[in-house]
């Protein structure tokens, strides 16, 4: 999977979370302060990894900022993103089955290594739900986007 990762600061858990992500298998593109010459600031890589999400050149990004919160507004900002703040693995594994979330978002202050395992697994293991009144919302946020945009 191309997963586009960001995040405002150098942190002990942003470069865990490359690697872990490489040891899984997956292709890694990395935006912010882990990639030198990147604007850091949290708005903007984060739209960055949610832009290559939102034009089908990451299949899945994950945002981090200090808390978190930051990194999911500025994803959620683009059109076709679906980004969710996870705190733990009962979240995570929510946001994918019951919202279809496809941007992760982490607090680089909150996330241990070991808890950045446990909802990574809850993250990939999750699948979107086929209940039609899942879908059904799924598809009022895509329409919101829709209508923001005008297309």
């Amino acid at each position: 999977m191309r997963i586009s990762v960001s995040s405002d600061m150098d942190e002990p858990v942003a470069r865990a979370l490359l690697a872990e992500l490489r040891e899984r298998g997956h292709e890694v593109r990395a935006h912010g302060a882990l990639s030198p010459g990147d604007d850091p600031q949290w708005a903007a890589c984060s739209e960055a990894a949610a832009r290559e999400v939102a034009d089908g050149t990451a299949d899945q990004a994950v945002v981090c900022c200090w808390t978190g919160t930051g990194a999911s507004i500025a994803a959620n900002k683009v059109p076709g993103v679906r980004a969710a703040l996870c705190a733990d693995a009962y979240t995570a594994d929510g946001a994918r089955r019951w919202n279809d979330a496809n941007v992760l978002a982490l607090s680089l202050r909150l996330t241990s290594v070991p808890l950045l395992r446990e909802i990574l697994d809850a993250w990939f293991a999750g699948r979107p739900s086929e209940d039609p009144e899942d879908r059904s919302n799924v598809e009022r946020t895509a329409r919101l986007d829709r209508a923001r945009t005008g297309s």
